[in-house]
């Protein structure tokens, strides 16, 4: 098969949504399924997660690796069969430890497609990298939205269908990758013609070590963004219960979340377009209303409280999160896509990867009211490190 010279928003749109349909099958089944089905406890599901989310960090360190060292294509295709087969799998094999042991599987490679996304989408040339990412960034959300809504309307029919039906959107993604994604590279590479400045035009390329100094300060703030936002998965819904929230009003707030990024994005991208805002102004903007969201948690009690602060957070984070990949993209050189997009992948899922724990020891030896207090200022110090340094590089 020859290799296409272009890769279309398009297919990227859909790689995205394929993959976040079928994972989006995946983390409400875990610890709800450890916990009621396997009968083991809590404290196995978090540690299960931990595990989870580790090997999703070394999928995360491989695929952008082997992006920039071997075949992006190829790798895709090893990374999409893992996942896949790992899933087809736990149809059969779902007791304990298996169930926990291919879930390891299954994170490891989608570490590695996730990474490929992001590293496949700096290389679209119809679209600049800001518009893409944020474009990416409502396909994961809508993909979010048809896998959580389908575990929850699959599952009484039995573990089995919901594991079969995920299989199927990641068979999908590797058709699509074996059909579509055999992509030259060679004219992505050639560094000669410099580096892109905010406004669009075309500079001569800042020095390396100028650039990974901003890098890896971003990607520690991605960290803590997500340290914190993962307790909005973990703990607050015990939080709201034991406030005498029903569930169902906890499960309403990601549906908000949800549709409020399917349809606000644009707006957000449209708004951004039109007052030509510079990708780290708004980054800056977006992190702050989103760290500050969890000091209002301090004073929430009822229901419309906690509703209004997932709106303002949600406001925050449809302003700055898709543009940080984009932001990183700017910084980074032609030949280190990969890493640097892998290495924002990697501080994420670590993030994602000790909340729950982190959250359950505050929790238990200080209260939420501290926990909120605690992680709103550790994004907002890491917010202003990377706006000190962002001054100084400049």
């Amino acid at each position: 098969m020859a290799k296409r010279k272009e890769l279309g928003l398009k297919l990227v749109f859909i790689y995205s949504l394929l993959l976040n349909s079928g994972a989006a099958f995946m983390w409400p089944l875990v610890t709800m399924y450890i916990d009621n089905y396997l009968h083991k406890s809590l404290l196995v599901s978090g540690i299960s997660l931990l595990f989870i989310s580790g090997f999703t960090i070394i999928g995360n360190y491989v695929g952008g690796y082997l992006f920039d060292h071997w075949s992006a294509y190829k790798t895709a295709l090893i990374g999409i069969s893992i996942s896949t087969l790992a899933v087809l799998a736990l149809v059969f094999f779902h007791g304990w430890p298996t169930f926990a042991l291919l879930l390891i599987v299954v994170g490891f490679g989608d570490g590695i497609n996730l990474t490929l996304l992001n590293s496949y989408a700096t290389n679209i040339k119809s679209r600049d990298t800001r518009s893409v990412f944020n474009i990416l960034y409502v396909g994961l959300n809508i993909g979010v939205v048809v896998g959580t809504t389908m575990v929850g309307y699959l599952l009484k029919y039995g573990v089995p269908v919901v594991f079969l039906t995920a299989a199927v959107f990641y068979i999908a993604l590797w058709l699509l990758t074996w059909h579509y994604f055999d992509v030259d590279f060679s004219d992505y590479n050639n560094d000669d013609a410099g580096s892109t400045e905010e406004n669009g035009k075309v500079a001569p390329t800042a020095p390396a070590k100028s650039k990974v100094k901003l890098i890896y300060p971003i990607c520690m703030m991605v960290f803590t963004v997500y340290l914190s936002y993962t307790l909005w998965e973990s703990i607050m819904s015990v939080h709201m219960v034991r406030l005498g929230i029903p569930f169902e009003q906890y499960s309403l707030l990601w549906t908000v979340n949800g549709l409020m990024i399917v349809f606000g994005q644009p707006i957000v991208n449209w708004i951004s377009e039109k007052l030509n805002v510079k990708i780290s102004y708004q980054v800056f903007l977006g992190i702050f209303l989103f760290a500050v969201s969890f000091y209002f948690l301090v004073f929430a009690r009822d229901f419309m409280a906690f509703l209004l602060i997932m709106i303002f957070l949600t406001i925050g984070e449809m302003i700055g999160l898709p543009d940080v990949p984009a932001w990183i993209d700017q910084l980074s050189s032609k030949h280190e896509k990969g890493k640097y997009q892998g290495t924002f992948n990697s501080l994420m899922s670590t993030g994602r990867a000790i909340s729950p724990l982190f959250g359950g020891f505050v929790v238990e030896y200080m209260g939420y009211n501290p926990l909120f207090i605690f992680v709103s200022t550790l994004m907002l110090v890491a917010l202003f490190t990377v706006i000190i340094i962002a001054n100084k590089v400049k």
